[in-house]
């Protein structure tokens, strides 16, 4: 899978408290519009309309470590589970976007970017695949 995106707000709203990436609930949203990097919270970006198999507000990934070694922080996250389309199309859609849910706001963390747009038909389904994060979702280090 291509690196995660991250928006340029992200670190300010770690500093600032607005997210404790051991315990707050991350969620993914599908998106056709296409992010950027000075986005800041999930209303700054048209989400897909819930239907379809489409849950509004997206899917829950959840922490499965959260944690230091050597000076660097790693945040593991499990995949959500996967879009399916049921009684009519998803989509269509090319960015999984990350917030936090938990944030009052909804802070954004980051994106995946398919490449190109796809509809989901109906029986068919999209699964964000996060099994291959070795290095964690996110990695903070401190930088002299």
């Amino acid at each position: 899978m291509a690196a995660l995106n991250k928006f340029d707000s992200f670190l300010e709203a770690v500093a600032e408290k607005k997210h404790n990436l051991g315990s707050d609930t991350i969620k993914w949203f599908l998106t056709n519009e296409a992010p950027q990097a000075s986005d800041t919270v999930k209303s700054d970006i048209a989400e897909l309309s819930g239907g379809n198999g489409y849950t509004a507000g997206g899917n829950v990934s959840a922490i499965t470590s959260s944690s230091t070694s050597a000076g660097v922080y790693k945040m593991v996250i499990g995949s959500p589970d996967p879009w399916v389309a049921s009684g009519g199309p998803i989509g269509p859609f090319r960015y999984a976007v990350a917030y936090n849910d938990t944030a009052a706001s909804d802070e954004l963390i980051g994106w995946y970017d398919r490449g190109e747009s796809i509809t989901l038909q109906d029986g068919e389904s999209f699964e964000l695949d996060l099994s291959g994060q070795s290095n964690g979702l996110i990695q903070l280090a401190w930088a002299a």
